[in-house]
């Protein structure tokens, strides 16, 4: 197994709790296939005020099952989880509200934007249009 992909699961422990919802909890497994061989990884999300991954294959309430190839690119954010789903790269089962939290643990893909950040830029009187009267003012 990769070493990104372990340190990536183990550093939820420490991070994780502050990218949960309030009112989100459960456990999701994920389990990472390549050939005959399964790593079983098992995040729980229902502790008050943690996450807690093991190597455990345990029953969850979601599962989501990739490779680690594709687990690596959800972790650098060279792809998008939903995409992921709806290419059929990776399955998920179970609570959706789970995987649709979890994805909040991978990072945007890069040179992506908030949209609220571009519709401040562009709007009348956002930073773009102070912009252009200063340089009709000059």
């Amino acid at each position: 197994m990769g070493g990104a992909i372990e340190e990536f699961l183990l550093a939820l422990e420490s991070r994780g709790r502050s990218l949960l919802p309030p009112r989100i909890r459960g456990t999701m497994r994920i389990d990472l296939v390549d050939g005959g061989h399964t790593d079983h990884w098992y995040v729980n999300m229902s502790l008050a005020d943690a996450v807690v991954v093991t190597r455990e294959a345990k029953a969850a309430e979601a599962v989501l099952t990739t490779t680690h190839e594709l687990f690596e690119r959800l972790i650098c954010g060279e792809t998008p989880t939903t995409a992921a789903l709806l290419r059929n790269e990776a399955s998920f089962a179970g609570d959706a509200r789970l995987i649709l939290t979890f994805r909040r643990f991978f990072p945007s893909p890069s040179g992506t934007r908030d949209p609220r950040e571009v519709a401040r830029q562009q709007a009348p009187h956002g930073q773009a249009w102070r912009e252009r009267l200063q340089a009709r003012i000059r």
